[in-house]
């Protein structure tokens, strides 16, 4: 019986062991390729920044395209699942909006290195074609068009806004403010400048969806122009002396 215990017990440790490793290569990989970018970035600089064997790299992955989309996963699934928790907790639409904000510029504040990879280097490496990051944003802004569904339905919508749209704008706000940080527009040192982006983006928004937010005079008005061509088309003639 001891002897079982014992096997299991060391069975239990070299798991433990074996995943500790794993997290310890995949952190590397994750500031080798925030620091050095994908293109520039080798198998052996994460296995220098790990502080393990060159080989031992390739026993958790299969090259630095699987690294990539391990960080990808990673990342994106408990993004989404802190933004799950988000909509579907209590709260008026303003709040929520706030919230999913707030979720995206933590991660950002906890992790900046692992933000800059998935915004920058996911796209721009081969291994971004395997990675179904439409997929993955399309469910991200599925999910986060619920709270605008129930937040029409509850009249804290424009009636004319779709929340479909809603959510993709909000995320590609969220997507673009970050991008100033991570490409060092802005100064990601600055803890207030990450505070004002925050509200500058949330506020921002907010001012354009909810339903005591109305469009403006011009904005009610504007019509796309007619092109050059109709124009020309369309004056008046002088009229012909006789």
């Amino acid at each position: 019986m001891e002897d079982v215990v014992g096997q299991s017990k060391s069975a239990a440790d070299n798991g433990n062991r074996e995943s500790e490793r794993r997290r310890t290569i995949l952190r590397a990989a994750i500031d080798v390729f925030a620091r050095k970018g994908y293109h520039g970035c080798r198998i052996a600089d994460v296995a220098k920044e790990a502080g393990v064997a060159y080989g031992l790299v390739y026993h958790y992955f299969k090259n630095k395209d699987e690294l990539l989309e391990t960080v990808f996963d990673t990342g994106w699934s408990g993004f989404v699942t802190r933004v799950r928790a988000v909509v579907e907790g209590e709260g008026a639409l303003s709040a929520k909006v706030y919230g999913v904000v707030d979720v995206a510029f933590e991660a950002y504040r906890v992790d900046p290195r692992a933000v800059k990879v998935l915004i920058l280097e996911i796209a721009r490496s081969p291994a971004g074609s395997r990675i179904n990051r439409q997929t993955a944003f399309v469910d991200a802004i599925r999910l986060s068009s619920e709270l605008f569904i129930r937040a029409k339905e509850a009249g804290e919508l424009r009636a004319d806004t779709d929340p479909l749209l809603s959510s993709a704008l909000l995320f590609g706000a969220i997507e673009m403010g970050l991008t100033a940080f991570v490409t060092g527009l802005a100064d990601s040192r600055d803890a207030q400048a990450l505070e004002r982006a925050k509200a500058q983006i949330a506020d921002t928004f907010l001012h354009g969806v909810l339903a005591d937010a109305s469009p403006g005079a011009e904005t009610a008005a504007w019509k796309p122009e007619k092109p050059s061509s109709e124009k020309s088309s369309t004056k008046s003639k002088a009229p012909k002396r006789t």
